[in-house]
């Protein structure tokens, strides 16, 4: 059984992962003002893979890389390493186009894209709670780009180039997170983010500009370095989330992210308006936000809540008994 505290600690540790990669995007959208897209996943890229480097050796836990002598091995590390360089270039294009609200709503569909993946490379069958998730999530989809619709299919818009780009990058972030899967049987979590942040920070390196650093002022060089701290802090706050609270768990928290970008969109933009716009969404916008975060979480532990042929799997009569004696404590106190 998970104690109450390493559940407590599990929350509290998903939750600032969600927070994290909330607001990632929003100083990414500052920073490209400055950066061209490929040097600003390079930075986070390094910046990731060098906290890593010291922290491997401070724990002398650096990895052993004779394990990939196997030419399989080898394989799917470069399919994982190229998937997480995809995500980071891809999204970071992405960027120059969307909203960080659209992208991390275009992100979702990694989760979907993932499970299906799933379900035909590794045989896993998708419950039900899965397939009504994936619906509800492609719902939210529609409703969330009602008034844009029309632009996805326009090569020649740039939200339509946009929200294309997104897509690739979750895409690219499925490859990754299912190539993983099979690397972390051999791995620990943070070894293997190791590697791949290296994988993808060596071979993007041809593709950035370095030399761009030269024209950042001071609160541009925050924001970049602030967008590579939070993919260090963000994914080990996750790694060792999911070590003390159950995976489905922590997952489902993460799936707030978009509405975490939504709320500091709109707080940055009413404290900083010349450098951040508004999200501006009508009521089915609103509706789509909330359908996508639903659907990802339902399709995430939709198991522990309901099953087709038994019903509700929560015992409400617990619940309401639990509400009523801690009210009561309350109450004495």
């Amino acid at each position: 059984m998970i104690k109450q505290q390493n559940v407590k600690l599990g929350f509290a540790l998903a939750m600032l992962t969600a927070v994290m990669w909330g607001a990632v995007p929003i100083a990414m959208k500052y920073a490209l003002g400055v950066l061209d897209p490929y040097t600003l996943a390079w930075s986070r890229l390094s910046m990731s893979a060098i906290c890593l480097t010291f922290w491997l050796i401070y724990k002398k836990q650096m990895p052993n890389l004779t394990i990939f002598k196997k030419r399989r091995r080898f394989i799917i590390l470069m399919i994982a390493g190229f998937g997480l360089l995809g995500n980071f270039a891809l999204f970071s294009c992405a960027m120059q186009y969307l909203s960080a609200t659209t992208a991390q709503i275009v992100g979702q569909t990694g989760i979907v894209i993932f499970m299906l993946s799933g379900a035909v490379i590794f045989k896993e069958r998708l419950r039900p709670t899965q397939i009504i998730g994936i619906l509800v999530l492609v719902v939210g989809l529609v409703l969330f780009f009602n008034k844009n619709l029309g632009d996805l299919f326009s090569h020649y818009l740039t939200y339509g180039i946009g929200v294309w780009l997104g897509l690739m990058a979750a895409i690219s972030w499925a490859c990754y997170a299912l190539a993983q899967k099979v690397l972390l049987k051999k791995l620990h979590a943070v070894q293997l983010l190791w590697l791949l942040y290296l994988i993808s920070a060596i071979f993007l390196l041809p593709l950035a500009t370095p030399s761009e650093f030269a024209n950042v002022n001071f609160t541009q060089l925050l924001a970049i370095l602030f967008c590579g701290l939070n993919t260090v802090i963000a994914y080990g706050a996750l790694v060792v989330a999911m070590e003390q609270w159950q995976a489905a768990q922590v997952s489902a928290i993460t799936t707030l992210t978009p509405l975490f970008s939504l709320i500091f969109s709109d707080l940055f933009a009413l404290i900083w308006p010349e450098n951040f716009t508004m999200q501006y969404l009508n009521i089915l916008g609103y509706i789509g936000a909330v359908s996508v975060v639903g659907g990802a979480m339902f399709a995430t532990i939709g198991h522990y809540i309901w099953h087709p042929h038994i019903g509700f799997l929560i015992n409400w009569k617990s619940l309401i008994s639990w509400k009523r004696l801690i009210n009561r404590k309350k109450g004495e106190e």
